[in-house]
């Protein structure tokens, strides 16, 4: 169902009350039935400031479409991968954005800390 090249956004649902929500954002590079290779940004909870920052570096991760854990959305393939960003918007939602034309409505899938 996913092809190469198209970008998504994957949130990995938190097991246990002390997990920390996992975010990834990243770029297709390869899918079969079963999984897709991913190429693009973590994002992680950062302690001392209390909020979700992008990683810069680039990881590869491969992420399973048969496991009830990753939330996978496609996003448009406009989007440039390197503006996403993690946000609290004016109105107190959080979002995921490239601070121009895509946003998108996180607090239905609980992603905070």
């Amino acid at each position: 169902m996913l092809e190469k090249a198209e970008k998504v956004f994957v949130i990995t649902r938190r097991l246990f009350e002390g997990d920390r929500i996992r975010l990834f954002v990243g770029e297709v590079q390869a899918a079969s039935d079963t999984a897709i290779r991913v190429r693009g940004h973590a994002f992680v909870h950062d302690d001392f400031t209390n909020e979700i920052v992008r990683r810069e570096d680039i990881r590869t991760r491969i992420i399973s479409l048969a496991d009830a854990i990753n939330i996978i959305m496609v996003i448009p393939k406009e989007v440039i991968l390197e503006n996403v960003q993690y946000q609290i918007n004016n109105m107190n939602e959080r979002v995921i954005t490239d601070k121009d034309a895509f946003s998108m409505n996180l607090n239905e899938f609980g992603a905070s800390k």
